[in-house]
């Protein structure tokens, strides 16, 4: 007979000990409002958390093969400490739930920025006709070849097909509907 462990697995943010920092900050907030002095500082206890859940959220199957995952990550804590204020413990007891949908969305928004940055990238190259300089100015075949390459499968004119065929594919799912 196999025997399980009694003890539970721990859990990187407490979302009771979260809550009651997060309760506490607020209380701290309306009191610097009330006497109107400067919002206070975010505890250390809420930044670890932010970066806690940043992290974790990161090793994410959807995330993890990026090579912007520390820019996603910063633009996750980035976006928790602006929207800090929001958080209403009389609505939700969970601020782990929270801030994970704040940083989750942050991840998506910088994905979206870095492919749009990379499609501009692959526009100029279009443009500017890189490849055919590449063929005319370098001595080393292979590595010409591989530039060549590298160029035709990351090519503007691939994305444009991909993106007429999501296009079409659009129209026919709402022409179904």
């Amino acid at each position: 007979m196999v025997r399980k462990s009694t003890k539970k697995p721990e859990h990187y943010v407490d979302n009771k000990l979260f809550l009651a920092a997060m309760i506490e900050f607020k209380r701290s907030i309306n009191k610097a409002k009330r006497e109107k002095k400067p919002k206070p500082r975010v505890t250390n206890y809420i930044g670890e958390c932010f970066l806690k859940i940043a992290n974790h959220l990161s090793y994410r199957p959807n995330f993890i093969n990026y090579t912007y995952r520390d820019d996603m990550i910063n633009d996750g804590i980035e976006n928790c400490l602006q929207y800090l204020e929001n958080f209403n413990p009389r609505k939700s007891k969970n601020p782990f739930a929270y801030f994970t949908q704040i940083i989750y969305y942050a991840f998506v928004r910088r994905i979206q920025k870095e492919k749009k940055q990379s499609l501009i990238k692959n526009k100029l190259i279009h443009e500017s006709g890189l490849a055919t300089l590449a063929q005319q100015t370098m001595d080393d075949t292979q590595y010409k070849n591989e530039l060549v390459e590298f160029l035709k499968r990351n090519s503007y004119d691939k994305y444009v097909e991909e993106e007429a065929k999501t296009e079409k594919e659009k129209q026919k799912a709402k022409k179904k509907k």
